[in-house]
């Protein structure tokens, strides 16, 4: 085996949100063709228990600690200097340090680079070939950002999104291969950045059908009569924090009128304190952590993402659509993903229509929606078919 460094923003385990699901497989593939040597940050205190499991998978590892309050200091120096504030926030000289010494003491050749802030470690060695999975645009979900929120703020975004732009060009054009997780991410970043059209692919997510079956057998967390409609995600990630607010709001307040005993349940990790008194509104149910998310989606009668703010593929569709459950969605949230509305999900712009799809679905008893849901996963969202096509762009010559 050949010798690999991969580069990843955040550690690939576990994979229990969007960007740890994409690298933890990208990781596993690797590892099964490479010797890997994984250089990555740890944000999470609960993540240090996972260090063992993920050593294993490496021929050598280093795991950094990411201080969110240094991070913000450098973030604040990279504002002053008008540079990116995430690049600034992932600088580390232990890290840097960690890969120098691993570049001169095995013979790699070939660097993988998993988020655009990581990709300040590949700069220093040109002689390698150097693939970026960016994953999303990020420059332009801070654009988003800074169109949703109010100044200060959205001048804050909207630097970010013009300095982090530039870095993405610039990184774009000195790599060999730059990969995004959907098409049309990837048509958007060669809109953006022209002149590295030729290197711009893309690989899809994809989703562990065994894993999110509907055939295992789940114990009902909800209570008896209740008519669930169940979001899941990071709750402390704006975008989901924005969509669950909305829909609370705006979609909620409707059905709940013609469906008494409907509950929105909000279900994922670290809700922030917007999402937390949400729970406070009536039929609005606030989980927190939960030990598995599938028996939350296998006994809802609809999953829903309303998201407004969104880049990429989104995980939580995928997964509801393996587990044969009817999905409504929202024209950010199906970006990228090849779903036949009406066929595989429901499809709503803005509130009527999303409270009316929601409404026709919990009417319906026949669940015509969940097979066709769950053959499109199957056909469309294999890992192994997908990463393959990071495998032809590491031994292009």
């Amino acid at each position: 085996m050949e010798d690999l460094l991969l580069l990843i923003h955040r550690m690939p385990y576990p994979p229990n949100k969007g960007d740890k699901i994409r690298s933890y497989h990208l990781l596993k593939h690797l590892a099964q063709n490479y010797r890997v040597h994984l250089a990555t940050f740890i944000d999470d205190a609960d993540d240090w228990q996972h260090v063992p499991l993920v050593e294993k998978m490496c021929a050598s590892s280093h795991f950094a600690r990411l201080n969110p309050l240094m991070g913000r200091v450098r973030s604040l120096v990279g504002l002053l200097a008008n540079e990116s504030l995430s690049l600034r926030y992932y600088q580390h000289a232990g890290m840097r340090d960690w890969v120098a010494k691993t570049m001169a003491a095995h013979p790699i050749s070939r660097i993988v680079v998993f988020s655009s802030q990581m990709a300040q470690y590949a700069e220093p060695y040109g002689d390698a070939r150097r693939v970026v999975d960016f994953c999303d645009v990020d420059s332009d979900k801070w654009r988003q950002y800074a169109d949703n929120k109010r100044w200060p703020m959205s001048a804050l975004y909207r630097h970010e999104a013009r300095q982090l732009l530039r870095y993405e060009r610039k990184v774009a054009l000195e790599c060999d291969a730059s990969l995004f997780v959907s098409d049309p991410e990837a048509e958007l970043f060669r809109q953006l950045a022209p002149e590295s059209r030729a290197k711009i692919g893309f690989f899809n997510n994809g989703v562990d059908t065994d894993y999110f079956s509907p055939l295992r057998s789940y114990d009902n967390p909800y209570k008896d009569g209740e008519r669930a409609l169940v979001f899941t995600g990071a709750m402390d990630y704006w975008p989901n924090v924005d969509a669950v607010q909305w829909f609370a709001a705006e979609v909620f307040p409707q059905l709940l009128v013609k469906f008494p005993k409907a509950r929105f349940y909000i279900v994922g990790a670290r809700p922030s304190a917007a999402v937390q008194a949400l729970a406070q509104n009536p039929g609005v149910v606030v989980t927190g952590t939960v030990p598995d998310v599938r028996p939350y989606i296998a006994h809802a009668e609809v999953a829903v993402a309303p998201l407004r703010v969104a880049r990429g593929i989104q995980n939580k569709v995928l997964e509801a659509m393996a587990m044969a459950r009817p999905v409504v969605v929202s024209p950010q949230a199906l970006e990228g993903i090849e779903a036949a509305p009406g066929t595989d999900l429901v499809l709503a712009d803005g509130a009527p229509a999303f409270a009316a799809a929601v409404t026709n679905l919990l009417n319906q008893a026949d669940g015509a929606l969940g097979p066709s849901a769950r053959a499109a996963v199957e056909n469309l969202y294999s890992w192994p078919s997908n990463l393959a096509r990071i495998d032809a762009r590491l031994e292009c010559t």
